[in-house]
C-alpha cells in the first residue's frame, strides 16, 4: 500500500497556473512569450489559465466591449492549443473564491509593500484621474489567483516577477503563523522568446498599446499585414543577419524567428549568410504568418459557436470553484472564519 502511495506522488504532475487580461486581442509577444508554450505544457504538468477579467477592472471599460473582449480571449486560448479536456481552463469571475482569498491575503499585507510595486507606480501616472484602491490593492488579488491553486510554478514576463516575489512572501509569512497552508510558487521563464520587441523601438517591448501600430503583431493579423509590418521593422546600417551587442532590432527578429521555426541562431546565421536584411524580413514574416494561421482558423470557427463556448467555460467554472474550495476552506478555518 505504501509503495502505490509513493508511485502515485511520484507521478504527480506539477500545478503550473497563469491568466491573461481581456483587454484586446493577444501580440506576438504574449502568444510567444507565453500561449505558445502553455500549449506545449498540457502534457507535462497540471495546467490552469483563465482569463483575468476581475484585474481589467481597474481601469475603465465599456461594459459590453469587456464581455466580448472577454469571451474573444477565451476563444483565443483554445484556438491557440488550450484543450480543455487536458487543462483548467476558465473566467476568473466566475470564481467568487478569488476576491474572498484575495481579502483575507490583503489582510496580511503591509502598506508599505504594495506602495512599492512598481506597476502602481506606473500605472498611477498612466491613469492619473483614476488612481483607484483596486490598482494598489491588484498584488493581492494576483497573490489569490495563484495561490488558490497550489501552483508550483507561474510563467511570468520580466514585468510581473516582482508580483510573483510578493505572493511568494505573503505565502511564507502566512505559512510561518498558521503553519503549511500554501505551496511557494516558482517562476516559470521560457529560455528563448520570453521577450519580444517592438518592431519599431526595438529596445522596448512590444505592447498592444503603442502608437504606432507597425510595432507590433497581433496574432490575429492577415498574412500580408504581418508581411508588410516585418518588412517595416526598424533594423541597423549593416547587412549582416548575425546576433550580437548593438543589433537590436536584428537580434530581436532573430529570437522570433528561431522560436517559430526551431532553429538555432547559429543555423539562421547560415542560412542568410549572403543574403540581406530584406530576405530575411520577408522569410520571418512568411514563417510567424504560416504559425498562425491555423490560430487565425481556429479563432473563426469558435467565436462563431457561442454555445460551446459557454459550455466549457461553465465546465471550467464548476472544476475551478471545486479545486479553490479547497484551499479557501483550509485558509478560513486558520484564521479563524466559521466555515459553513
Amino acid at each position: 500500500m505504501e509503495g502505490t502511495e509513493q508511485a502515485e506522488k511520484k507521478e504527480k504532475k506539477k500545478v503550473i497556473l497563469s491568466g491573461i487580461q481581456p483587454t484586446g486581442v493577444f501580440t506576438l509577444g504574449n502568444y510567444i512569450g507565453a500561449v505558445k508554450n502553455w500549449g506545449k505544457m498540457q502534457d507535462e504538468y497540471d495546467c490552469a489559465y483563465f482569463i483575468a477579467d476581475l484585474h481589467s477592472l481597474t481601469i475603465r471599460q465599456d461594459p459590453a466591449a469587456l464581455r466580448k473582449q472577454s469571451l474573444d480571449a477565451f476563444a483565443l486560448l483554445l484556438a491557440c492549443g488550450i484543450d480543455p479536456e487536458k487543462s483548467l481552463v476558465f473566467i476568473q469571475s466566475h470564481v467568487p473564491a478569488h476576491s474572498e482569498l484575495s481579502w483575507v491575503l490583503s489582510c496580511y499585507t503591509q502598506f508599505g509593500e504594495l506602495s512599492r510595486m512598481t506597476q502602481f507606480k506606473d500605472k498611477s501616472a498612466k491613469h492619473a484621474d483614476n488612481v483607484n484602491a483596486g490598482l494598489f490593492t491588484y498584488p493581492a488579488l494576483m497573490a489569490a489567483d495563484i495561490l488558490l491553486y497550489q501552483a508550483d510554478m507561474v510563467p511570468v514576463g520580466h514585468d510581473q516577477k516582482q508580483h510573483l516575489e510578493f505572493t511568494r512572501d505573503v505565502a511564507t509569512r502566512f505559512n510561518n503563523l498558521y503553519g503549511s497552508t500554501f505551496k511557494i510558487p516558482e517562476a516559470y521563464i521560457p529560455k528563448a522568446g520570453a521577450r519580444v520587441m517592438s518592431l519599431q523601438e526595438p529596445t522596448k517591448k512590444m505592447s498592444k498599446s503603442d502608437e504606432n501600430p507597425n510595432a507590433f503583431i497581433t496574432i490575429l493579423d492577415e498574412p500580408n499585414v504581418i508581411i508588410n509590418k516585418f518588412k517595416r521593422a526598424v533594423t541597423d546600417s549593416e547587412k549582416e543577419v548575425c546576433f550580437r551587442e548593438g543589433k537590436d532590432g536584428i537580434n530581436n527578429l532573430m529570437t522570433i524567428y528561431s522560436v517559430i521555426t526551431g532553429r538555432t541562431l547559429e543555423q539562421i546565421e547560415q542560412e542568410f549568410e549572403g543574403k540581406g536584411y530584406g530576405d530575411f524580413k520577408l522569410a520571418v514574416g512568411e514563417a510567424v504568418s504560416e504559425e498562425l494561421r491555423e490560430v487565425r482558423e481556429n479563432f473563426k470557427r469558435l467565436s462563431a459557436d457561442k454555445a460551446y463556448l459557454e459550455q466549457v467555460y461553465q465546465a471550467g467554472a464548476q472544476k475551478a470553484a471545486a479545486i479553490s474550495a479547497r484551499t479557501l476552506a483550509k485558509v478560513k478555518k486558520k484564521v479563524g472564519l466559521l466555515v459553513k
